[in-house]
């Protein structure tokens, strides 16, 4: 049996030096045991500390942040009022679980691993704060969310495209959401157009609300230690969202930035891209179609542009350019389950 890790015992859960002692003795203990008296002998009692002997998935995302500075940080970031119902995503063991109850009225907590639920159990009831927070055991991207406020979470990296879009194009109203996120991903949720970064991600975010970057985080302040650091940004949804049809702009964005680095006028002439639209849209022939559309782009003055380089405006504009024209790039027959159409279609994985 593995020894528990130094930092895991005394950061996670705050023990000192003498309480690390006492992991590492039971720990020794139970493998004497197991040794001499096989898997049913004389088993220690589980003590107070079994939850250092937790181990983490990293292909599950399970890293968690034990930096009580970083983690007073973030709380204060959000802004939280006393009144304020937070909904936290993977709060694993809890650290920053115990920090909202002290700021908010309640905590939604959604965890999908049940080790992780005995845990956070354990620990808020030592508080005394059972009564202020819910815990949901379920998967964030399948279960329905009750109402909240705003959003404050340490996001496991392996949902965070999907777990945005159910946040920023869902039907709850919230105030704000603080998000901690890999910051290579961090980067391109917040990059404008003409960066190397910028893609679909930034452009169906913004179109719906502003994106904020609020400080970095190295990965040495996670147990276990990630690959890369995290960045924490701020997300709050508009307040005036322009009028589009947001089906028709997802589909209009992924045919766009399909290759961002284009101009618009290589990327509409594809026979392909062509027979698709076609498809959807006339029964006219090939040809006139395809003239359609290079005068669609040539009106607005876009055949030579880049979608790397457009902002949500001059997106916007073509858009309608070309639904004013009768195409469409939405196909409705593909539109059978909204939710999962915005979850694996506006935040492919596959992002430029």
């Amino acid at each position: 049996m593995l020894r528990p890790h130094k930092n895991l015992c005394r950061f996670i859960y705050g023990l000192n030096h003498h309480q690390f002692l006492h992991c590492i003795r039971s720990a020794s203990t139970y493998q004497h045991n197991h040794r001499n008296n096989g898997p049913h002998g004389n088993l220690p009692k589980k003590d107070e500390n079994e939850e250092a002997h937790l181990y983490f998935y990293k292909s599950r995302g399970q890293h968690i942040l034990t930096n009580q500075r970083i983690l007073d940080s973030i709380v204060r970031k959000s802004a939280i009022l006393p009144t304020d119902t937070v909904l936290e995503i993977g709060p694993g063991t809890g650290n920053l679980t115990l920090k909202l109850l002290e700021a908010s009225q309640k905590v939604i907590a959604v965890e999908i691993d049940k080790r992780m639920v005995e845990v956070l159990h354990r620990r808020v009831a030592e508080h005394q704060l059972e009564d202020r927070i819910c815990v949901i055991c379920q998967d964030a991207l399948k279960c329905e969310l009750p109402h909240f406020d705003l959003v404050v979470a340490n996001i496991p990296y392996g949902i965070s495209s999907p777990l945005v879009a159910k946040l920023v194009y869902g039907t709850i109203p919230f105030r704000s959401a603080t998000l901690l996120l890999q910051k290579e991903f961090a980067r391109r949720l917040l990059a404008d157009p003409g960066d190397s970064e910028y893609n679909r991600l930034a452009v169906n975010v913004k179109l719906v609300a502003d994106v904020e970057h609020v400080m970095d985080v190295s990965k040495r302040d996670f147990v276990p230690c990630p690959k890369v650091d995290s960045s924490v940004v701020l997300i709050r949804p508009k307040k005036e969202v322009p009028e589009v049809n947001l089906e028709e702009w997802r589909a209009f964005t992924r045919t766009c930035f399909g290759k961002k680095n284009k101009t618009l006028g290589a990327t509409f002439k594809q026979k392909r891209k062509l027979m698709d639209l076609m498809h959807s849209n006339s029964e006219e022939g090939f040809n006139s179609f395809r003239e359609t559309v290079i005068q669609v782009l040539k009106s607005g003055d876009f055949e030579d542009k880049r979608p790397v380089k457009l902002c949500n405006e001059k997106l916007l504009h073509l858009l309608a350019l070309f639904n004013q024209s009768g195409i469409y790039f939405d196909n409705r027959s593909e539109l059978q389950d909204a939710e999962r159409s915005v979850l694996a279609d506006a935040y492919s994985s596959e992002q430029e």
